[in-house]
């Protein structure tokens, strides 16, 4: 049995009713804190690593006050550097959210070994359900409003893909699949678009997914990014009929798949100067001779880089200043990280709902936090390009 397990039981076996969920908060925030100085400093508490990037150096106390009570915190400090748990940032609808989560999974028993010896330690009472409901309405309320509102505008880049997370399903553990929509507009806003839970990511899902946007919406879509699932290319032309890139990052992967050991290095070298030339039908013609000096030794690649050529260039048809930003899917890749980062804590999830009520919140603050404090993710002058009604719309100085 780990070391936190013992420590959670511990914790079990003296708290009382009343101050049950405070104690399971402070539970959750002290390994929370423990795992994100370990990720800073890359060591653990006490590891003896050449790795390590910072020493630890006591900690700093602080009261947080949640809707359990105040809740007392010890926060790691470091000789080099800082740390401040990323929970105690203005982010008040994911505590509510992960608290209901955890709520939830010990009034109905099913949710990670831990819940399960909570459950245990303590007879099957606690928590009300009403208290519960309320919580999870307030939650719910806000979350489905943000998810399914109205898309207005036009939205030229699309970014899509997808995450795993556990979940209780018929007394088993099965993964499902969370779909994720990150759009920029015609201003040069980014924003969550859309957010959907499914057994796999086959293309009818993925057709559906599409086709909820559009719905609420979606509109003058130029370019879709993603990696190479099927499932998310044929629902792209089905449902939007518009330009596909293949994210570029994941390519070079499977290129480096045909390729020796030794000779990774150079093949990336290679296929990288096609990215480098300044525009397409140059980036074009560079791919091609690329793919003919690999041809003799490795016909797989060169056969790879025949049929991946214009979906992965696809973004060098796009204004200069863009393609940074749409030739990989790393910025929708970094929103999971922050996902899975933020639901490790809660490791298996009771139901879809909870998953929705979590993941949903996360990302509903993560919008308010690209809005109000990064501002345009694109200039409306990059934009115009691609945008005829913003040509008209934007001062003569601007249009250059």
């Amino acid at each position: 049995m780990t070391k936190p397990m013992m420590d959670l039981r511990a914790l079990f076996e003296k708290s009382a009713d009343a101050d049950l969920l405070r104690e399971m908060i402070g539970f959750a925030a002290e390994r929370l804190m423990e795992l994100e100085v370990g990720a800073k400093t890359n060591a653990e508490y006490g590891e003896k690593s050449v790795e390590r990037m910072a020493q630890r150096n006591g900690y700093r106390e602080r009261d947080w006050q949640t809707r359990a009570g105040q809740v007392e915190l010890k926060i790691p400090r470091l000789r080099t550097g800082s740390y401040f748990p990323s929970f105690l940032e203005p982010r008040r609808s994911v505590e509510k959210a992960l608290t209901a989560v955890i709520q939830e999974a010990y009034i109905h028993g099913i949710s990670t070994r831990s819940m399960d010896d909570l459950v245990q330690a303590m007879g099957g009472t606690g928590i009300s359900k009403s208290h519960v409901s309320r919580l999870c309405e307030e939650i719910d309320e806000r979350v489905d409003a943000f998810l399914e509102r109205p898309i207005e505008g036009e939205w030229p880049y699309l970014w899509i893909d997808a995450t795993y997370l556990k979940i209780r399903q018929g007394g088993r553990i099965v993964s499902v699949a969370v779909t994720l929509a990150v759009g920029v507009n015609t201003d040069g806003r980014r924003e969550v678009l859309g957010m959907a839970i499914g057994a796999s990511e086959a293309e009818p899902f993925w057709t559906e997914f599409l086709r909820g946007l559009v719905r609420r919406g979606l509109r003058g879509v130029k370019l879709v990014i993603s990696d190479a699932h099927e499932g998310i290319k044929a629902a792209t032309s089905r449902v939007l009929s518009t330009t596909w890139q293949r994210c570029r990052v994941h390519f070079q992967r499977n290129a480096l798949a045909h390729a020796g050991k030794n000779s990774r290095g150079m093949v990336s070298a290679f296929i990288a100067t096609a990215f480098a030339q300044p525009d397409h039908q140059a980036a074009k013609t560079q791919w091609r001779v690329v793919a003919d000096q690999m041809r003799g030794k490795l016909p797989k690649l060169a056969a790879l880089m025949d049929t991946a050529e214009e979906d992965v260039l696809a973004y060098m048809t796009f204004p200069a200043q863009h393609r940074t930003k749409l030739h990989s899917t790393n910025s929708i890749e970094r929103l999971n990280g922050e996902i899975k980062r933020r639901t490790d804590v809660v490791d298996i999830f009771p139901n879809e709902a909870a998953i929705r009520r979590l993941v949903g919140a996360i990302l509903m603050e993560q919008t308010e936090e690209w809005t109000v404090q990064r501002g345009r993710y694109m200039t409306l002058v990059t934009l115009a390009p691609i945008c005829d009604d913003l040509i008209v719309s934007l001062p003569v100085a601007q249009r250059s």
